[in-house]
C-alpha cells in the first residue's frame, strides 16, 4: 500500500506539521512517499528524506510551484496520485485545506477532512459539531484523500531516515491564478500552532490596546505564543492569523491560558485538547470553566499583572 504525503514548507524549511501527517500515514501502514512541490526547494526535499518512516521523496522544483498556488499544486498531486497511490494525505492547515479538495475533485473521489484517528486503512475518526461528537467514517474510494489534524498525532522524528530523492520533471501552470504579494508578520514569539505555551485573549480584554498592555508581559515572561478568540478578532483587537477556534487555528499546547474568553463552542473546538487549560474570567459561570483545569474568577486587569509579578 502506497501513501502520498504532501509536504508543507516555505521552499526553505519543512513545516513540522508534515511530521504529524507522516505519523498518521504510519498508522495506516505502507510505503510513505513525500511530495515536495516548490521552487528552489532542494533543502526541503533533503530534510524530508531524513524524516523517520519516509521511503521516498519526490521533488517537483519549478517556478509554477513557488508560491503553492492551489490550482497548480493540485494538478500535480492528482497526476502523481494516479501512479499507484492508495492514500493522499496533507496537514489540515490553510494550505492543505486549499489543495486537497481540488485534488479530490480532479480524481473524482470524495475526501475526508480533519482525521484525528486511524481505525484501519479506510476507516477514520473525525470531529463533527465543533468537536462535540466524533464520527467514524469509512471510504470505499479507489484513492483515499484526507487532511490530518496535526494535534491528534505525535510527530515522527525529523532525523533517522535515509529516503531517496527523485525529481518530478513535469510541471503544469493552470494559468488561472497568480501570486501578487504577501505580508509576513515577523515576531520573536513562537509560531501559534507549534508553541508549548499559548496565551489567548477574548472580548473581555476590552480593546486592542488593552490586549497588548495586559497580555504581552505575560507572554514575554512565559515565552508563549499569543492567540485570540473570534470575538476579539472580529472586534479588531488583533489580526485574524491569531484566531484560535474552529474557523481559526487548532492548537494543543502543554499550557493554554485563556484570558477574558467566555468559551463559545467555536473557540473550544480549537483548544480543548491542550494539556493544561487555565481560565481567567470575571464570570464564574463562563462556559470555558467546564474545560479548564484551573480557573480564576477576577478582573483580568488586576489578576494578570499580579500573575506576571509572581513569575
Amino acid at each position: 500500500m502506497s501513501i502520498l504525503v504532501i509536504a508543507e514548507h516555505d521552499n526553505k524549511t519543512l513545516n513540522g506539521a508534515t511530521l504529524n501527517v507522516v505519523a498518521a500515514a504510519q498508522k495506516i501502514g505502507g510505503d510513505i512517499t513525500v511530495l515536495v512541490a516548490g521552487s528552489g526547494a532542494q533543502a526541503v526535499a533533503d530534510a524530508a528524506a531524513k524524516v523517520a518512516g519516509v521511503s521516498k521523496v519526490l521533488l517537483a522544483d519549478n517556478a509554477a510551484y513557488a508560491n503553492q498556488l492551489a490550482e497548480n499544486v493540485a494538478a500535480l498531486v492528482a497526476d502523481v496520485a494516479k501512479g499507484g497511490f492508495k492514500h493522499v494525505l496533507a496537514a489540515s492547515t490553510t494550505t492543505g485545506k486549499n489543495i486537497l479538495p481540488r485534488v479530490a475533485a480532479l480524481l473524482d473521489v470524495s475526501m475526508i477532512t480533519d482525521i484525528i484517528a486511524v481505525e484501519s486503512a479506510n476507516t477514520f475518526k473525525r470531529p463533527i459539531y465543533a468537536g462535540n461528537a466524533i464520527a467514524t467514517v469509512q471510504s470505499d474510494e479507489a484513492i483515499v484523500v484526507a487532511t490530518v489534524r496535526g494535534t491528534a498525532f505525535d510527530p515522527v522524528a525529523a532525523e533517522g531516515g535515509a529516503a531517496a530523492v527523485e525529481a518530478v520533471s513535469e510541471a503544469k501552470d493552470a494559468g488561472i491564478s497568480k501570486f501578487v504579494a504577501e505580508e509576513i508578520v515577523k515576531s520573536e514569539r513562537p509560531e501559534l500552532t507549534a508553541a508549548r505555551i499559548v496565551v489567548s485573549g477574548g472580548r473581555g480584554v476590552g480593546s486592542g490596546e488593552n490586549y497588548h498592555k495586559v497580555l504581552d508581559p505575560l507572554a514575554d515572561k512565559l515565552g508563549a505564543a499569543q492567540g485570540a478568540s473570534r470575538a476579539a478578532v472580529d472586534a479588531g483587537f488583533v489580526p485574524n492569523d491569531m484566531q484560535v477556534g474552529q474557523t481559526g487555528k487548532i492548537v494543543a499546547p502543554d499550557l493554554y491560558i485563556a484570558v477574558g474568553i467566555s468559551g463559545a463552542i467555536q473557540h473550544l473546538a480549537g483548544m480543548k485538547d491542550s494539556k493544561v487549560i487555565v481560565a481567567i474570567n470575571k464570570d464564574e459561570e463562563a462556559p470555558i470553566n467546564a474545560v479548564a483545569d484551573y480557573w480564576l474568577v477576577g478582573d483580568l486587569n488586576t489578576v494578570v499583572p499580579e500573575l506576571v509579578s509572581k513569575i
